[in-house]
């Protein structure tokens, strides 16, 4: 059995992330349709996901038969060094009108899927869409100025919850791939990507292939 050595390279910082809304269905549900308009912050100073997962096992003649474990969601939990307010009461559900938000009544949270790039040092991506997300809860803290200069931010956690017929959380395009190097973040984002085939289709054609 050969023994293939491998150096994968580190992640060196967070990327950019990609909020796209999704257009219901007459009954508010989640459909694979989008807005036209892919909207891009690059405001995440941190970003942890965690798989909300339970497993269970199976026992047959005295002995485990199966083991299994199933991810009901994906938790998402970013810091940002600024948020739209805007756009964070559309997320939340909130009534907007011009400049004017309504918030804390009685709202339904919208769709809308997430997009998200970790960098790593030798300058290779790790794309990510999660098509079908919402909001789970947000923090809004100010504090007063002083003179060393204090960063301040907002948390905000979002819920990725599966979209197909194989309860996928997330479609994942690594440009440390080979073929898959020359793939841009423009083309990737430029929709949110909801197959396996959708995403190979951005790996550029060889010529006379």
């Amino acid at each position: 059995m050969a023994i293939e050595a491998k150096k994968p390279s580190r992640k060196y910082t967070v990327g950019a992330q990609y909020i796209a809304f999704n257009t219901p269905d007459a009954n508010g549900g989640w459909t694979s349709d989008f807005d036209d308009t892919v909207i891009k912050l690059p405001t995440i100073t941190t970003v942890s996901i965690t798989d909300d997962a339970d497993s269970y096992e199976t026992y047959a003649s005295g002995d485990v038969y199966d083991a299994d474990v199933v991810i009901g969601k994906k938790e998402i939990q970013e810091t940002n060094i600024a948020f739209p307010e805007e756009l964070l009461a559309r997320m939340r559900g909130d009534t907007v009108d011009e400049g004017v938000i309504a918030e804390g009544g009685i709202s339904t949270r919208p769709f809308f899927a997430f997009g998200l790039v970790i960098i790593k040092k030798d300058g290779s991506k790790d794309l990510r869409w999660y098509p079908k997300c919402k909001l789970a809860e947000n923090t809004d803290e100010a504090e007063t100025s002083e003179a060393a200069n204090k960063d301040q931010t907002d948390d905000i956690t979002i819920n990725a919850y599966g979209f197909d017929t194989n309860q996928t959380k997330v479609i994942r395009l690594l440009t440390s791939i080979e073929g898959y190097e020359s793939v841009t973040e423009n083309a990737f984002f430029a929709a949110p990507i909801l197959t396996v085939a959708a995403a190979k289709a951005l790996k550029p054609q060889q010529a006379g292939g």
